[in-house]
Order: structure tokens, then sequence, then C-alpha cells
């Protein structure tokens, strides 16, 4: 078997270089477990310790009979995912069901396992937040990175006891909300309030109190992000959607999008990119698609298409 070398440029991870030629362009030999300069051949380590798993498998059925540990941590489980399971099926390691004393015992201790978990006020506390995190992110699709962001916003609002004279409904969407504008995922306030268990007021309230105490630091909202989201829910192609995006920078270069919604110029941007590419949808449909008026989506196609010298035939 050849030697499969990796290539790392451990000059950013581990800020090592060759101390010979002082070559920066390290190679990986995973199967003697060294670092070679990659210029002069100089073996800068030896016996390097390899983390992975002793076993191979070719598919995820074998994956799942060969792995011997549990799921990864993660912070939305009140318990990060920790503690100990019992399975709720009646049947003992075989897989043969169990008889009525062994299931009596069985019900007790998974019973007591159950309040074990959640063994405190703040621990419940947690476990009602994230089941609503998981609630209002499965009914927006929000992906998984978001909902852990959000979890560990809440956790960290939990410890610095913000959560104090507000609801856990309250302050999980606002959580939920702070982690979209971090990971600059677009979904509105609007769309957040919906869903709640709150109203649009408390969960600005607490969204701005939150980003306040733990100073999270909040990038601005680009359109260009709506874009995506707008276009799939119009059912338009990608072209449409990359000449939405050139529209949007030049915009952008000439000052149009500063002091306007993001939403109501990655709607209009839409509409003439899809009437350039013979996909055109009615102004009706791209603002209640990215949920905002029409007077929004006209005025601000009116104001790109003048400044930009755009010449759409509608």
């Amino acid at each position: 078997m050849d030697l499969q070398r990796v290539t790392h440029h451990f000059n950013n991870e581990f800020n090592a270089k060759c101390s010979e030629c002082g070559n920066s362009h390290i190679l990986k030999d995973s199967e003697r477990g060294e670092l070679i300069c990659s210029q002069c051949g100089l073996v800068i380590e030896s016996k390097l310790m390899d983390h992975g798993p002793e076993w191979r498998a070719f598919d995820f059925e074998q994956k799942e009979k060969r792995v011997r540990v549990g799921a990864p941590m993660t912070y939305t489980i009140h318990d990060k995912g920790l503690s100990t399971m019992i399975d709720w099926r009646n049947q003992d390691y075989a897989g043969k069901n169990l008889r009525g004393k062994n299931r009596a015992q069985i019900y007790r201790l998974r019973k007591w396992n159950r309040r074990m978990r959640v063994s405190d006020a703040t621990e419940r506390n947690l476990a009602l937040a994230f089941s609503e995190l998981d609630r209002m992110s499965s009914h927006l699709g929000i992906p998984k990175n978001v909902k852990e962001v959000a979890a560990f916003i809440y956790r960290k609002a939990v410890e610095k006891r913000l959560v104090r004279g507000r609801s856990i409904e309250e302050v999980a969407s606002a959580a939920l909300y702070a982690a979209l504008r971090q990971c600059r995922t677009p979904r509105t306030l609007d769309e957040i309030a919906e869903i709640a268990k709150a109203s649009k007021k408390e969960i600005g309230r607490s969204y701005r109190f939150i980003i306040n105490k733990l100073n999270i630091q909040i990038p601005n909202v680009d359109p260009v992000d709506y874009i995506s989201r707008i276009s799939q829910d119009l059912e338009l192609s990608t072209k449409v959607q990359l000449k939405a995006i050139e529209i949007l920078k030049k915009a952008t270069d000439f000052g149009l999008t500063s002091g306007r919604g993001p939403c109501g110029v990655a709607a209009a941007a839409v509409y003439i990119a899809s009437v350039i590419m013979n996909e055109k949808k009615t102004q009706t449909k791209v603002a209640k698609v990215a949920r905002v008026t029409e007077v929004t989506v006209r005025n601000r196609y009116k104001e790109i298409c003048t400044e930009l010298n755009l010449d759409v035939s509608l």
C-alpha cells in the first residue's frame, strides 16, 4: 500500500517550521506517524498519536456495529447528552421480552432515571427551553449549527441570571433570533414571533437585553442573505439568484441599501432579476414571500432601476 501523505498547513494551526531550512510547508505521514519537511525531507517529529479509531467501516451499518461510544456532546440537551438513558422497550440484551417482575423493576428504574436527569430548577428550566427551541427550529427548518448556538446563548443567559423576570419562551425565542443573526441565517423577527409563545415586542426587548449583557457581536444584516430563500420559495432558477446578487452588489456600491430594510431591497432585486431572466413573478407574490408590502417592493424597484439605469420592460 502506498504512503498516504496529507498536506497540512501547520504554520496556521501549530506554527510548525523546519529547523533546517525554515520551510513552513509540512507533510504529515499518517502511517509512520511523522511530520516531514516538504523541501529538505527532515523528520520534524515522530511517533505522533493517532486519535482515530483502530477499526475501519465501509458502510453505515458496519459503523453502527463497531462504534463503542455514544452520541457527541450537544448544547441542545439540558444535560448535554452525557447522562445515561434507559430504553423504552422492555427487552433484555438478547432482544427477548422481559417477564412481569423484571418489567416492573425496569419501569421503576426508568422513572427514577428520568427524575434524576432533571434534578433541580435550573435543569428543568433548560429542559423546557430546549424543547421550545426544538419546536421552533423544526417549524422554521433551522439547521443544527444554529440550534447549537441558540442553546449556548440561552445557557449563558441562565448562568448570568438574565432569565429572571422573563418567561422561558420569551428568552428562548430571543436566543434563537440572536443565533440566527449571528450565523447570518435569514429569518425575520416577525417569523419568530408567529410561531413563538411570546409577542414580537417581548422577544425584541429580551433580544436587546441579552446581546447587551452577554456582549454578543451581531453582524449587520446583508440583503444578499435573503436572496436564496426568496428565490427558492418563488421556485426561481439559479441564474435568477446570481443576477439578483449582481444587482444587489451594484446597488450597495451606489449606497441604495443603507438605511433600508434588507428584505425589501432583496425582494426588489429578485423581482428585477426575474423580469430580466424571463422568469417574471408578480410583485404581489414576491412581497408575500419576502413578508414585506407591495409598496416597499415597488419603491425599492424604482430606486434601483433609476440609479443603475436598468431598462426593465414589464
